[in-house]
């Protein structure tokens, strides 16, 4: 069945870890159109880049991609993200995908995934994906955010911290799981009802949203449920940092060396 959804892609040129990440060139492309190319070929109704700058509109519009430029004082992505949806006029029951703007591998089939979702169940606020973790590093990493949910899909909680905990195998030093079916690293995509979006960001910074600076623990505090997929195909991770930066460049080399 054809779902109907608009992606929007938030993208601030202020990086405090790697400052004009968007423009960051990747084999001669900048990573916010790598972005933009992997999301329109999502079958997305629209797809539209949401930034502070005008050099990130200039750049995506040059590639023949939509971008909004939005106010500058945004908390959040997810605000950038309303914020377009306004100016579009989309309605209250549309849904919305926000892919983040420094994921230029992104499959295009994780995000029709996460659109069909939630599209499945009108119950839904939102929904999002994760993949399985297999190494133990990644489990203790801050940086890699764990998810744990229900029998159902629906999401128990997100973190930072190594969750659940396994309190008699984390302790012998093995670099392996001792069992992998059991932790999830959460994929920073999410699909949105547009009255779910709207209610989130009216809302305030919830208190474990704060402790654990992850905002999507805001919709958990208040209520709304979100449901979690694995991935239908694995997602490299985003760029960050001027590691990520390299890592990706050489996985964009590897795929387009000539077999």
């Amino acid at each position: 069945m054809q779902v109907n959804f608009y992606v929007v892609i938030p993208a601030r040129y202020a990086s405090t870890r790697l400052p004009g990440k968007p423009l960051a060139e990747i084999d001669g492309v900048p990573m916010i159109v790598r972005v933009a190319q992997q999301a329109s070929m999502s079958g997305a109704s629209e797809v539209v880049v949401a930034t502070d700058d005008a050099r990130i509109v200039d750049v995506v519009a040059q590639a023949g991609f939509a971008a909004e430029l939005t106010r500058d004082d945004h908390p959040s992505g997810s605000d950038r993200v309303m914020e377009v949806a306004s100016l579009r006029g989309w309605r209250s029951d549309d849904i919305i995908i926000n892919v983040q703007g420094d994921e230029p591998l992104i499959p295009p089939a994780v995000i029709k995934q996460v659109a069909a979702s939630l599209n499945a169940d009108a119950s839904l606020a939102a929904a999002t994906l994760c993949e399985p973790i297999s190494q133990r590093d990644q489990v203790f990493d801050a940086n890699s955010v764990k998810v744990v949910c229900r029998d159902d899909g629906r999401a128990l909680y997100f973190s930072r911290a190594p969750v659940p905990y396994a309190r008699d195998s984390f302790t012998d030093g093995a670099a392996a799981l001792p069992d992998t079916g059991q932790w999830w690293r959460h994929i920073g995509i999410y699909a949105y009802r547009l009255w779910a979006l709207e209610n989130f960001v009216a809302l305030p910074p919830g208190r474990l949203e704060q402790l654990e600076s992850l905002e999507q623990l805001r919709l958990l505090e208040n209520g709304m449920e979100i449901r979690v997929d694995e991935a239908c195909q694995p997602v490299p991770g985003g760029v960050d940092t001027p590691e990520d930066l390299q890592r990706v460049r050489e996985l964009v080399t590897q795929q387009l060396a000539p077999t």
